[in-house]
């Protein structure tokens, strides 16, 4: 016989936790494992229980929904989170997914929402509405495009000199990779930090770090 999907429900309301707790039990590959009234309850019970999947409130008291889903991603614990709430508006769904939220599910949903969003973040798989994930595609087009319209004013060997040089190589290291003099490595960067807007070489390292531009390793 396989193994049930263990649920934890986190939820400050007693009634909706209730609720979830019949719905859920209802299905023959899913079981309630224990519930929690707050966010830093949640992450107690999620240590102590070792739930499958949470299925998480966002405005909870002592620490909300999304700060709690952090703290189980940073401590590594082996289960996925799907946030159950009132909040319609993207930011919300934004914020949980970079929390690390594997599912976001609306109360005002019918409950094969749910149902569907616990087995597939069991299964290692994100559950989003259509119209959530046209969202997410656009915010992400809209800041590449945002991204290659300040970096636009760039040529390509500047590019690469401002790369190098927030990767801390000096003048010298730089001129004698790119095949150029080391005084001409200083007019690139100046003419860069001119281009940009900025007025050290701190402020390079900070924009090359925003726009992605530092090299793995």
């Amino acid at each position: 016989m396989p193994m049930k999907v263990r649920i934890l429900l986190a939820d400050d309301h007693a009634v909706v936790r209730s609720g979830l707790r019949a719905l859920l039990n209802a299905e023959p590959d899913l079981i309630v494992v224990g519930e929690a009234s707050s966010g830093g309850e949640a992450v107690e019970k999620a240590r102590a229980l070792l739930p499958d999947v949470v299925v998480m409130d966002i405005s909870m008291p002592d620490m909300d929904g999304l700060e709690a889903t952090r703290h189980l991603r940073d401590e590594g614990l082996d289960c996925s989170v799907v946030i159950l709430t009132v909040h319609a508006d993207d930011e919300y769904l934004f914020r949980a997914l970079e929390a690390g939220a594997s599912g976001y599910v609306l109360k005002s949903a019918t409950d094969t929402d749910l149902l569907e969003a616990v087995r597939m973040a069991h299964r290692g798989e994100v559950f989003l509405y259509p119209t959530a994930t046209r969202r997410l595609l656009e915010r992400f087009l809209k800041g590449k495009r945002s991204q290659a319209e300040q970096l636009g004013p760039l040529t390509p060997r500047e590019r690469e000199v401002l790369q190098r040089t927030a990767e801390g190589y000096t003048n010298q290291e730089i001129a004698q990779e790119l095949g150029i003099s080391p005084k001409t490595v200083d007019t690139y960067r100046q003419r860069i930090m001119e281009k940009l807007g900025l007025q050290k070489r701190s402020e390079l390292v900070r924009y090359a770090l925003r726009h992605g531009l530092l090299r793995a390793g």
